[in-house]
């Protein structure tokens, strides 16, 4: 029996719910990127001449890297060499490193998302490239006129697109809340819808669904709205409309991440990770069991989409954020279940390991 039917017409009216069991990976998810894309196939090529290089140049490297890996099986379609070679499959469980023995666990602490770590050099150096052969080139020919203008008109625009890849791939420290019974938001960007919910079949009885939009000037990266193991995740390939419209919940490509507090409560709580029109590429590092803490970050949108989530509408709920207010992943607090007496492991501030 799966979750979800354990789990239907099981509302309370105080604030206990079964235990869930949880469910097998989504066959569809077989990388932390299941939409694919450009940057993970130039990824996985540049993969291929590495692990060349390093078993013909660096055997000592290798042996010993392979020595203080731990995990009893290959995740990947490829050879494991180091932890870059996991980068695109540490949803899949098998091989790891513990963090000491990783060489490359400063990416993690970089003040940008390790997971578009490859956009932001790549695209970076395409718009700050361009713009330095483009100024190099009216300053070489003495152009005037017309075409001067045209020049650092482009010039101006590549600076600014490149200057637009660096911030949105940024990554900010956050607080995260420690009061007992607070949800707080998965993502940054503007609030603009607020729906009650008669009945939500994985809730099991009413609910609240608040939708967020995220522009291209917000971090894109998702954080969990409370502390709990995650029962399931299920991918849904779809439209890429624009994330300002209302149909694009429904219709656009989405990965659903489906968590449960932990007792007493046994709250349910879902997330949905919904593409934009701009960019099409939904990540997320998790897998059905690991269990995560409140803010934690598990994934991000790679640039304009949405976010939604779904939490029980119970007595004493309390929702602080309305439609139009600015929220802060991990950090804002969107709704208090004022009777609530849930543990809640104090974290005045997001690591820099969670930052993964």
């Amino acid at each position: 029996m799966s979750s979800t039917s354990q789990h239907n017409n099981s509302q309370k009216s105080g604030t206990s719910y079964p235990r869930l069991n949880v469910e097998a990976m989504d066959p569809q998810l077989t990388t932390i990127q299941p939409g694919g894309g450009i940057i993970i196939n130039l990824e996985m090529l540049w993969g291929r001449w590495r692990r060349f290089w390093l078993k013909t140049f660096r055997r000592g490297y290798v042996q010993k890297m392979q020595s203080r890996r731990k995990g009893d099986f290959n995740p990947c379609p490829h050879e494991v060499l180091d932890p870059r070679d996991l980068k695109y499959h540490e949803n899949q469980g098998g091989y790891y490193w513990d963090p000491a023995d990783d060489p490359f666990a400063y990416r993690s602490r970089l003040p940008f998302a390790r997971e578009g770590l490859a956009e932001l050099i790549v695209l970076s150096t395409l718009f700050f490239g361009g713009a330095a052969l483009t100024t190099g080139l009216l300053l070489v020919t003495g152009a005037a006129g017309y075409i001067a203008n045209f020049g650092w008109l482009l010039t101006l625009t590549l600076l600014l697109l490149g200057l637009e890849i660096v911030w949105f791939f940024r990554n900010p420290n956050r607080k995260i809340p420690t009061e007992p019974g607070v949800v707080v938001s998965p993502a940054d960007g503007t609030l603009d819808t607020i729906e009650e919910i008669e009945h939500h079949e994985y809730i099991g009885g009413p609910a609240i669904e608040i939708g967020i939009f995220l522009s291209i000037f917000n971090v894109h990266i998702n954080r969990t709205p409370v502390a709990g193991k995650i029962i399931k995740l299920a991918y849904r390939p779809g439209k890429c409309l624009n994330a300002l419209r209302p149909e694009s919940t429904r219709e656009n490509e989405r990965l659903e991440v489906y968590l449960q507090m932990p007792e007493p409560t046994n709250r349910p709580m879902l997330v949905q990770q919904i593409t934009g029109a701009i960019a099409r590429r939904i990540v997320c590092r998790i897998k059905p069991g690991d269990e995560l803490t409140r803010g934690q970050q598990f994934g991000m949108i790679k640039l304009g989409s949405r976010t939604v989530i779904v939490f029980p509408r119970e007595p004493g709920l309390e929702i602080l954020s309305k439609p139009g207010d600015k929220l802060l992943a991990g950090s804002t607090i969107l709704a208090k279940y004022k009777a609530d007496s849930e543990s809640v492991t104090p974290a005045a501030e997001a690591s820099d390991e969670e930052k993964a």
